[in-house]
């Protein structure tokens, strides 16, 4: 029962440090990549979908991205869709093209940019407290319905208590990683 505690809340703990290496890649570094993109929706028959499900969206250059629309009439779509996101960026078309210029980043964006990332990370460290509060609580409860001892309760809450220290240094080594990378020039 202690053991499927322990795992359960290191799979969760997991699952919230991929989450935020998701979040962490979509913080741009004045490099052109493709995931850039990827919270950029479009609306297409009544729905709305991401990018990558109604074009083609490439690395043209270090700082240029490309999307090519797989419907021609999309075009005006996905270029409204791009520039009303919060990445500030303004495509430029030609055809049935659109490329994409990267600006390059400015010390004072790169400063807003390791703000934002800091935020991102400590959101990650609560959602990891979170789930070791509640496996604590699971094991507190087993202890109050007499199904294991108080050593016991003592050694699971150690235990949790380790794997929450590691998972938190964990995300603090991916935020240094990201700080360092977006300090590059």
């Amino acid at each position: 029962m202690l053991n499927e505690i322990k795992k359960d809340a290191e799979i969760r703990m997991g699952k919230s440090i991929e989450s935020l290496k998701t979040d962490l890649a979509k913080v741009r570094t004045g490099r052109a990549h493709t995931s850039l993109l990827d919270t950029v929706m479009v609306p297409y028959y009544g729905s709305d979908v991401p990018l990558s499900q109604v074009a083609n969206v490439s690395v043209s250059d270090a700082r240029t991205l490309s999307v090519s629309p797989w419907e021609k009439d999309m075009v005006a779509v996905i270029e409204k869709a791009i520039m009303s996101s919060d990445l500030g960026l303004n495509p430029t078309t030609v055809g049935t093209t659109m490329r994409i210029p990267l600006p390059p980043l400015t010390e004072e964006r790169r400063k807003d940019l390791i703000k934002v990332v800091r935020k991102e990370g400590e959101n990650a460290k609560i959602a990891v407290r979170n789930i070791r509060r509640d496996a604590l609580g699971d094991v507190k409860s087993l202890l109050k319905e007499k199904e294991i001892g108080e050593d016991d309760e003592r050694k699971a809450a150690d235990q949790i208590q380790k794997i929450t220290d590691a998972k938190v240094a964990e995300i603090d080594v991916l935020l240094k990683e990201k700080e360092k990378e977006l300090m590059e020039i």
